[in-house]
């Protein structure tokens, strides 16, 4: 029985030692100090990635910024086309004024309605 004893005897000591061991690995100062080695580990990468991402917003505000005035200006030149029909009409107006005034002074040259003057008048005399 001693045999038996001794092996109940091992079996108690290993099995407080276990415990010992899993208290120990999961005590609250151990957990800590396994979480500042990873914060200490993965941080470096961690602000890597923060200052790539605030680099990305800064390049796609920029562009998001460009798309904007790129799509005020077509919303204004879409606007602008009534404009460009009255600035149409307006030419269309003055080229008609223009070529009226053209056959007026045509048909006074070929008919005219008074006399040319004299560009000498004192020799006629």
């Amino acid at each position: 029985m001693d045999d038996q004893e001794m092996q109940l005897k091992v079996k108690r000591v290993t099995d407080k030692f276990t415990e010992s061991m899993y208290v120990l690995a999961n005590e609250p100062s151990v957990a800590l100090y396994r979480l500042q080695e990873h914060v200490r580990r993965s941080l470096p990468e961690l602000v890597q990635h923060k200052s790539d991402m605030q680099s990305w917003e800064e390049q796609s505000q920029g562009a998001i910024y460009s798309v904007e005035y790129a799509c005020s200006a077509v919303k204004s030149m879409t606007n602008s086309s009534l404009y460009f029909k009255s600035i149409d009409g307006l030419l269309r107006q003055a080229i008609s004024m223009k070529d009226q005034i053209n056959n007026t002074q045509g048909r006074s040259d070929v008919n005219p309605t008074t006399p040319p003057l004299d560009p000498c008048p004192s020799s006629a005399s």
